[in-house]
């Protein structure tokens, strides 16, 4: 048993309910633009099949569908029921039927290989401990010329920036999330994961290591998100 994934599943389920409000709030609503960018450095054409993976409340999955107006395909996994449950209520409320939602593990894919167009995962794929072979598992699934676009939550390199920001992420956001999710581990969990996450460099080796090509990657806001992109040869 996977305890350490247990309990990051549980975690999820229990903040479901007030992730959005938490997300806009916390990040002053940049996360609104990041996953905008995010959508559109992938130059999807109308038609893609598209895997949105972690997808939580379907935030990007809803912005593909929009930006592709409704023409394409998406099938957004999550190991979260909460979260999923979430997503699910703002599909109905929208009235969208091309997007499935699924139950599953990035690790554990139940996708047959070379069917996608693009994979998405934002704000993911540091929750996953075998990143290598979760980015190994989006290879495989995506056709020739697919691509992979990653959205993740940075630390700013150096300077008075980088002080301020570990100020905030440290002791201040933490206090904020536990307030408003009732939830005391996750959003101290929440520095904790992205401090260990590896520098855009060193990511990119992931991407490199499973095949990837033409990888590149944006620091968005001051060096607090990365988006990585890298294609299926």
């Amino acid at each position: 048993m996977n305890k350490e994934l247990d309990f990051v599943k549980t975690m999820f389920d229990r903040i479901a309910p007030r992730y959005d409000f938490l997300n806009r709030f916390l990040s002053l609503r940049q996360d609104v633009f990041w996953r905008r960018e995010m959508v559109k450095s992938a130059r999807l054409e109308t038609g893609s099949r598209i895997l949105d993976a972690a997808c939580g409340t379907c935030d990007v999955s809803l912005e593909i569908d929009r930006q592709l107006k409704g023409e394409t395909t998406v099938f957004g996994l999550d190991f979260s029921y909460g979260m999923l449950k979430s997503g699910r209520s703002k599909l109905s409320k929208s009235g969208i039927r091309n997007i499935s939602l699924l139950n599953g593990d990035a690790l554990y894919l139940p996708f047959l290989k070379n069917r996608f167009d693009a994979v998405f995962i934002a704000f993911g794929i540091r929750n996953i401990m075998d990143r290598q072979r979760a980015v190994d598992s989006f290879f495989d699934i995506l056709k020739s010329g697919g691509r992979l676009v990653v959205l993740e939550l940075a630390t700013p390199e150096k300077g008075v920036l980088r002080s301020l920001y570990l100020f905030y992420f440290k002791k201040i956001l933490p206090m904020i999330g536990s307030f408003f999710s009732k939830d005391n581990h996750a959003y101290s969990y929440l520095p904790e994961s992205v401090l260990k996450f590896p520098t855009a460099p060193e990511f990119c080796k992931f991407l490199n290591r499973a095949g990837f090509e033409k990888i590149r990657y944006r620091q968005m806001t001051f060096g607090i998100v990365t988006l990585f992109i890298g294609y299926k040869p």
